[in-house]
């Protein structure tokens, strides 16, 4: 099975920000881990962890165990580097690691295509939401379903 894994100059700016955020925080990235994260942010969709590991096992010729890719993915997410997208159980790197904590997400029905979002109005809105509330927000990922411009036009 081969997997269409991009690299552009965007991939590799994230790949460089995340061995720098490490480095900085004495963050021990292990050649698993970067693996992990190289495979997430060159995808080009949304990716589960079985085909992070069948990619991991094409990619490095060696087959890891899934403890081991979710510890990966773990700390990934832990350190946000990547996030989930909850209703599509799913995977998708960050290209701006360490920016916000609160993304959101456009992803199409038909296709998968995501598009990861920032709106420090919407952000704004839902904090003051949660202060009204006497609630104190940890984390806020925003899925929002669809259909993409180009499954529209077919």
């Amino acid at each position: 099975m081969k997997f269409n894994l991009k690299n552009t100059k965007e991939v590799q700016d994230s790949i460089a920000k995340v061995f720098e955020i490490c480095e900085l925080n004495s963050l021990v990235f292990t050649e698993i881990r970067q693996k992990i994260f190289e495979i997430i942010i060159k995808y080009k969709k949304p990716i589960k962890a079985y085909e992070i590991l069948d990619v991991f096992t094409e990619v490095t010729g060696k087959r890891a165990h899934p403890p081991t890719i979710y510890r990966a993915i773990d700390f990934l997410i832990e350190n946000g580097f990547i996030h989930k997208l909850n209703s599509i159980n799913s995977y998708v790197g960050c290209f701006h690691p360490k920016v916000h904590k609160e993304c959101y997400f456009l992803i199409c029905k038909i296709c998968n295509i995501y598009q990861e979002c920032c709106d420090k109005n919407l952000t704004d809105n839902i904090f003051k939401t949660a202060n009204k509330r006497d609630f104190i927000v940890s984390n806020t990922t925003l899925e929002i379903e669809g259909h993409c411009h180009g499954c529209i036009q077919k």
